[in-house]
């Protein structure tokens, strides 16, 4: 499956409208673009903008994934010609722009519930539509009824085509047929062949001529439970050489320490991840396939939760060492063919160690180039005993800029929760 050039080495920041800026509007956040891009920004991926449901609203401001209109602009954030500003702003600074879809189901007073015919929600006996899990302030749409398929795709194809939107964040991808994101591909890209879409799910069909990409949860939460010392360095190991069997060598994997549902329902990354947010925020940068994102407010360091109904906005806060860490890590990922994403990126390889249940040795090796990773993912200062043969040399440390050199016997203490990253162009 060919993706768009620009997705191969991009990185993803997801905006939360709403918590982002003191104002919380659409023109707000145009003026953090800039900035943005400066970071090393590739796509921006827009939580839902569109008007939210009344009826059995949760919190003052309601779920941005209860959508009363999928043609409209929350009146919160601004106007539509507010929206056309941001995607405008955001192409004249080199990026991509990604909606937030959700097709599983609509707000409980959504447009379609009494313009569309009852057939195109499931209902139970008394004809209500159904509640999906125990979200209370949505209805689910029924998806064996073929011309709910077409709705959403002309609500798709109405932002794409008149509003220039580069592709979609697919909310739960799982929960509706995967043989409608394929007639989802198949219409869209023949307005945009660069059509990017990611899937919040990680089903093995999803790249079934549907998705370029999808979350990397078991990623995700594997990291977290090293971090909480509920398991060592080979769960990591298991998930890399499990997603090899599982995903075709071009799947493209999103790989982050935060997001929305994250960060608001099992806390901060901070809390999270504690000591070993760093070590592994960088790994999210050099896993095989992978394409990173940040999280509103990471970028800074915000140690907050955002409150998911309600107004909880982000204070002012200055460019700090959290916003220079990303940028290095945005700046290595773009300079390093061998860290491309898909099937365009560089082998990962394993360098055995003496302490595999805390140390991650390893290359991300092309034709042309070769970054080595040394990670302790430990909370224990561990002495490092083993051989790097050919990949010995000299380096570029990607964080302090200075070369350095990979010795072919590399011995003595790593402090916890430290990591190395070297790199070289090849001869």
């Amino acid at each position: 499956m060919r993706h768009p050039e620009w997705s191969y080495d991009a990185v993803i920041y997801e905006f939360n409208i709403r918590q982002a800026t003191t104002e919380g509007t659409l023109r707000a956040a145009t003026e953090r673009l800039a900035a943005l891009r400066e970071l090393g920004i590739d796509i921006i991926w827009l939580m839902p903008i569109y008007p939210i449901g009344r009826e059995e609203r949760k919190g003052e401001l309601g779920s941005y994934y209860s959508i009363r209109d999928y043609c409209a602009v929350n009146e919160e954030f601004g106007t539509m010609e507010d929206f056309d500003s941001f995607v405008e702003e955001a192409h004249r600074l080199g990026m991509r722009v990604l909606l937030d879809w959700v097709a599983n189901h609509t707000a409980r007073d959504a447009r379609w519930i009494t313009e569309r015919p009852l057939d195109w929600y499931e209902r139970d006996a008394d004809g209500r539509a159904i509640v999906p899990w125990d979200w209370s302030d949505t209805a689910k749409l029924n998806y064996a009824n073929r011309e709910v398929w077409q709705g959403q795709i002309d609500a798709m194809r109405f932002w794409m085509e008149h509003h220039a939107v580069d592709g979609f964040r697919c909310d739960m991808a799982m929960l509706v047929p995967i043989e409608f994101w394929q007639e989802v591909r198949a219409q869209l890209q023949q307005i945009n062949p660069d059509l990017f879409l990611l899937a919040e799910a990680e089903e093995d069909n999803l790249f079934e001529r549907a998705f370029d990409s999808c979350y990397a949860w078991q990623m995700h939460h594997a990291m977290c439970d090293v971090a909480q010392g509920k398991s060592r360095v080979w769960a990591l190991r298991d998930v890399i050489y499990s997603d090899e069997q599982r995903f075709p060598a071009w799947a493209m994997r999103m790989t982050f320490t935060s997001n929305h549902d994250e960060n608001s329902w099992s806390g901060s990354e901070f809390a999270r991840f504690g000591n070993a947010l760093e070590a592994m925020s960088a790994l999210t940068f050099l896993l095989p396939h992978s394409i990173p994102l940040i999280y509103t407010g990471q970028e800074f360091g915000y140690d907050h939760s955002f409150l998911f109904f309600d107004k909880d906005p982000m204070p002012k806060i200055a460019p700090n060492r959290y916003t220079d860490f990303y940028r290095t890590m945005c700046r290595m990922k773009h300079s390093y063919n061998a860290l491309r994403a898909g099937e365009r990126g560089g082998e990962w390889i394993e360098i055995n160690n003496n302490a595999p249940d805390c140390l991650m040795t390893f290359t991300r090796e092309s034709a042309e180039e070769c970054i080595v990773g040394i990670f302790n993912l430990s909370p224990y200062c561990v002495f490092r005993d083993f051989h790097t043969g050919i990949y010995a040399g000299e380096y570029t440390d990607v964080l302090s800029g200075e070369r350095t050199t990979l010795y072919e016997h590399e011995w003595g203490d790593v402090e916890p929760w430290s990591y190395r990253i070297l790199a070289r162009h090849k001869k």
